[in-house]
């Protein structure tokens, strides 16, 4: 059974910097799509990025395109997400989800929620000064 765990959250001021990482266990990550994903209190889990385990491509949500990065390590196991100039709405509970799919080049369809059975617990994002 995939299980999935986030870390790397923290409080940050405006403009700075935090990389989570989504470490999996149980399962190697291969033939999956991995998703990033935020909430915020009230709000719909929105789709922050997406990337295929199988051909490295990647989709950013519009609104972290240019400044968020997805990326793998395979022997770790973990895809990570590198947060560069964040903003205020940046903040938020952040969640990896994965599923297993044979996927080249995945699209913004896979920025829905409802693409994923697995999901970690969440980490804490707050950007503020």
């Amino acid at each position: 059974q995939l299980q999935l765990v986030e870390s790397g959250g923290g409080s940050v001021q405006p403009g700075g910097s935090l990389r989570l990482s989504c470490s999996a266990s149980g399962v190697t990550l291969d033939y999956h799509v991995i998703g990033w994903f935020r909430q915020v209190p009230g709000k719909e889990r929105e789709g922050v990025s997406c990337f295929s385990m199988i051909d490295g491509s990647t989709v950013y949500a519009s609104s972290v395109k240019g400044r968020f990065t997805i990326s793998r390590d395979n022997a770790k196991n973990t895809v990570y997400l590198q947060m560069d100039s964040l903003k205020p709405e940046d903040t938020g509970v952040y969640y990896c989800a994965a599923v297993k799919k044979f996927v080249l080049a995945v699209g913004p369809i896979h920025l829905s929620p409802d693409k994923y059975n697995y999901w970690g617990q969440g980490t804490q994002v707050l950007v503020s000064s």
